[in-house]
C-alpha cells in the first residue's frame, strides 16, 4: 500500500500532462488523484495499531545490497500523520488553484509530483531511498516558484534551491560517514534508519566510529558531534531554524500563494520530521551534549521571527515569519526532549507531553498556515494582486463571510482555546517548563508577539473605516465556502478533540521517550 500511495500521484501527474491542452480535464484529474491519495492515507490512519510502537505496513526488498541500499518503507504514528497532512494540504492547494487560470496543466502535474516526493520522504526507512525523495521534492517546488512566482521569482527560487542543497550535501556526507563506520570486512555498512537507531541505543555506533573512522586524529566523540551538526544543518535549513531561515520570507512572498500553501503546510514539516525520525534516534547523546546551543537556536526561532512579523507590511511576509515562529515551538519541544531524566517518571511524562505537542503542532500548523495563504490567494484575486496590510480596511462590513472564516484561521494560529493551535502549544510548553525553564520562559515572549502581530492584521485589514476602493468586493462564492468548510471544521474538531491525533501517536511517542533514556546511558 505504501508503494501504491507513492506511485499514485506520479501516475496522476503524467496523466494530467497528457491532457495539457484541456485545463478543465487536467484540473479534474489532478483533484481525483489527490482525493485518491487522501483516501489511501486515511486507510493507513484507520489501520494503524496505536499500541504497537514499531513500524507498520513495512515493505522490504533487496535493491543494491552490496552498497547497503534496500527498498525499506514503513510508517508509525509520525509517518501516518505526515501522510495525511501532506494529502490534505495538496488537496487544499489544488482547490485554491481551481479558479486560477494562470496555472496550467504543467503546474498541476508539478504539484502531484511534489506530493509523490513528500510521500516517499515520509515512508522511506533507508537513507539512500529517503534521500532520493528528499531531493526529488525540491525539483517541482523550484519550478513552481520559478515559473509562476512574482517579480523576484528567479532570485527566490535560486535562493531556495541553493540553501536546501547546501544542507542536503552536509546531510549526505554525514550518512556516508555512518555507512563507512558500520562497514565490516565482507559486509557493507548500513543506511537503514531503524538499524542505525538500534546501534546508537546499544552504544555500538560509537564503537564503530572509534574503530573504523580516524579522521584527522580526532576522538570518536568529536567525530560523532561533527556528524551530528552536519545532519542538523540539513534539517535546520529545511525547517527552517534561525539563522538558516533567510531563504524563507522571500520564497514564500514570491511564490504563488497556492504554492506557498505547499511550502508551509507540508514541505517545511520535512525538517521537523528529520529531527524526529533521524536526529533523535541516531544522535541522542550528541543532542543531549549540544542541548544548550540547540535551546538557544529554538528560542531565537520562536522570538525573533515574531518581532520580524510585527513590522512587515505585506501579508505573505507576515505569515511567512509567523510560520518560522510556529515551527520554533516544534524545535523547542524536540530540544527539551533530549534532556536526560534518568528514572524520574514525572520528567519522562513531561518529555512525552512535549513530543506529543510537537506532533500536534506539525499537523495544526500545516493546516492553519495553508488555510491562511489560501485566504491571501482569495484576497489577491479580488484586489488585483494587492496584499499589503495597509491596502485594506473595514473588510468585515464588505465581505463578512470571508472576514469571519479568515478570522477563525488567524485565531487558530494565535492559539485560541477551542481551536487546533491551542492543544499543541499548551502541551509543548507544559512539557518544556520542567525540562528547560529558562528557555521556555523566554519563548513565552514569542507567544505574546504572535498575538500582537496577528491582532494587528485583524485590526488593519478587517476593522477600522471602510476603504471605499473595495466597496464592490465580492464575498466568498458558494463553491469557495464549501471548499473551505472542511478545513475550518477540522480546526474546531482538533481544538476540541485533540485525542484524534494524540491517541494515534501515543505508542510512537512513548517509544521515543524510552529509547532516548536508553540511548543516553551509553
Amino acid at each position: 500500500m505504501i508503494t501504491l500511495l507513492t506511485l499514485l500521484p506520479m501516475v496522476g501527474g503524467l496523466l494530467v500532462l497528457a491532457f495539457y491542452r484541456s485545463r478543465d480535464l487536467a484540473r479534474l484529474f489532478a483533484v481525483i488523484f489527490a482525493v485518491g491519495a487522501l483516501a489511501i492515507a486515511l486507510l493507513f490512519w484507520h489501520g494503524l495499531a496505536p499500541a504497537h510502537p514499531g513500524m507498520q505496513f513495512e515493505e522490504t526488498h533487496a535493491w543494491v545490497p552490496s552498497l547497503g541500499m534496500t527498498y525499506h518503507v514503513g510508517v508509525d504514528g509520525l509517518g501516518v500523520l505526515m501522510l495525511v497532512l501532506s494529502a490534505i494540504v495538496v488537496l487544499m492547494s489544488l482547490a485554491a488553484s481551481w479558479a486560477n487560470e494562470k496555472q496550467s496543466a504543467v503546474y498541476l502535474a508539478l504539484v502531484l509530483f511534489l506530493e509523490a516526493g513528500l510521500f516517499g520522504t515520509f515512508t522511506a526507512l533507508n537513507f539512500i531511498h529517503w534521500f532520493i525523495f528528499w531531493e526529488l521534492s525540491l525539483i517541482p517546488a523550484f519550478f513552481l516558484v520559478r515559473l509562476w512566482g512574482g517579480k523576484a521569482r528567479a532570485r527566490a527560487a535560486a535562493q531556495f534551491f541553493l540553501y536546501t542543497m547546501v544542507g542536503s550535501v552536509a546531510l549526505l556526507l554525514a550518512f556516508l560517514a555512518l555507512f563507512l563506520a558500520t562497514s565490516a570486512p565482507g559486509r557493507p555498512g548500513s543506511f537503514d534508519f531503524v538499524e542505525l537507531a538500534q546501534l546508537a541505543q546499544s552504544g555500538q555506533l560509537a564503537g564503530a566510529l572509534a574503530q573504523n573512522l580516524h579522521w584527522f586524529g580526532g576522538s570518536p566523540d568529536h567525530l560523532a558531534m561533527l556528524l551530528f551538526w552536519a545532519a542538523f544543518l540539513g534539517f535546520a535549513v529545511k525547517t527552517p531554524v534561525v539563522p538558516f531561515h533567510t531563504w524563507l520570507p522571500l520564497t514564500y512572498a514570491e511564490a504563488p500563494s497556492e504554492t506557498t500553501m505547499l511550502l508551509t503546510g507540508a514541505m517545511s514539516k520535512m525538517g521537523v520530521y528529520g529531527f524526529l525520525r533521524i536526529l533523535l534516534p541516531i544522535f541522542p547523546q550528541q543532542m543531549q551534549r549540544a542541548q544548550t546551543p540547540l535551546l538557544w537556536l529554538a528560542v531565537a526561532t520562536i522570538v525573533l521571527p515574531a518581532f520580524a512579523a510585527w513590522v512587515q507590511k505585506d501579508l505573505k511576509r507576515t505569515f511567512a515569519y509567523s510560520s518560522i515562529n510556529h515551527l520554533g515551538y516544534c524545535v523547542l519541544g524536540v530540544c527539551v526532549a533530549v534532556k536526560f531524566t534518568g528514572t524520574d517518571a514525572g520528567l519522562a511524562a513531561e518529555k512525552a507531553a512535549a513530543l506529543t505537542g510537537v506532533l500536534l503542532q506539525i499537523f495544526s500548523h500545516g493546516l492553519t498556515a495553508a488555510a491562511l495563504f489560501w485566504f491571501v490567494a482569495l484576497l489577491e484575486r479580488r484586489s488585483g494582486g494587492l496584499r499589503g496590510i495597509d491596502d485594506f480596511g473595514g473588510l468585515r462590513t464588505i465581505v463578512p463571510v470571508f472576514s469571519g472564516l479568515m478570522g477563525i484561521a488567524i485565531f487558530a494560529s494565535l492559539g485560541l482555546p477551542g481551536l487546533n493551535g491551542f492543544p499543541a502549544e499548551f502541551l509543548i510548553f507544559k512539557g518544556a517548563f520542567p525540562l528547560a525553564a529558562w528557555a521556555t520562559s523566554i519563548s513565552v515572549l514569542g507567544l505574546l508577539m504572535t498575538a500582537v502581530f496577528l491582532l494587528t492584521v485583524i485590526q488593519k485589514v478587517f476593522s477600522g473605516p471602510v476603504n471605499s476602493r473595495w466597496e464592490a468586493m465580492a464575498d466568498l462564492t458558494t463553491s469557495e465556502r464549501l471548499a473551505l468548510l472542511p478545513v475550518i471544521a477540522l480546526m474546531f474538531v482538533l481544538g476540541l478533540y485533540p485525542q484524534l491525533i494524540t491517541g494515534m501517536v501515543h505508542g510512537t511517542v512513548m517509544q521515543w521517550v524510552m529509547s532516548l533514556n536508553q540511548g543516553m546511558r551509553f
